[in-house]
């Protein structure tokens, strides 16, 4: 069975009529044909994976529902690239002899995005929370005074993060 054969044909059709769009649109929202490319295909990754029933309603405005998955790419393009900024930045302000070997550095800025795309997931108040708590060392009263919240709700977002954090270590 060839790979055409298990694609549903509705996205096939999809990705016949709007690719050539898509990645133009891309490529005028980055300035690169080539991360253009990457995304127009991450987009139509991301159709094949989700549900029947949701494909099928963005079929009725196509290029507004690929436009819409897209751009959150891009968002995420810009975060990724963002970050890698500010580590090279860091690593530039390194003495010669404490700079990791590159495979390393690698290794800490594929954490270091992990770590950054599960803070992003935290809604807000439950993110400032636990940043608080571990970078800051505030105390869930602290915490609490900060947010406006009352002890137990500062105490159940810091158990909320935690628990992500703990769900991202062992099944992500």
């Amino acid at each position: 069975m060839s790979t055409s054969d298990t694609v549903n044909p509705a996205v096939r059709d999809l990705y016949v009529a709007h690719h050539g769009w898509l990645q133009g649109w891309l490529s005028k929202k980055l300035g690169s044909t080539f991360d253009a490319a990457d995304l127009a295909h991450d987009t139509f990754l991301r159709v094949m994976v989700k549900r029947r029933t949701e494909v099928q309603q963005g079929f009725a405005v196509p290029r507004a529902y690929l436009t819409t998955i897209a751009q959150g790419l891009v968002v995420e393009h810009w975060r990724r690239r963002s970050l890698e900024r500010a580590w090279l930045e860091q690593l530039a302000l390194l003495p010669e002899p404490e700079v990791p070997s590159p495979e390393i550095q690698m290794m800490l800025l594929q954490a270091l995005i992990r770590i950054d795309t599960l803070l992003g997931e935290l809604k807000p108040p439950i993110r400032k929370a636990f940043l608080w708590a571990r970078l800051d060392g505030l105390t869930c009263p602290q915490i609490a005074e900060r947010l406006g919240v009352s002890l137990a709700t500062a105490e159940r977002y810091i158990a909320a993060a935690l628990r992500q954090c703990y769900d991202q270590r062992f099944n992500g």
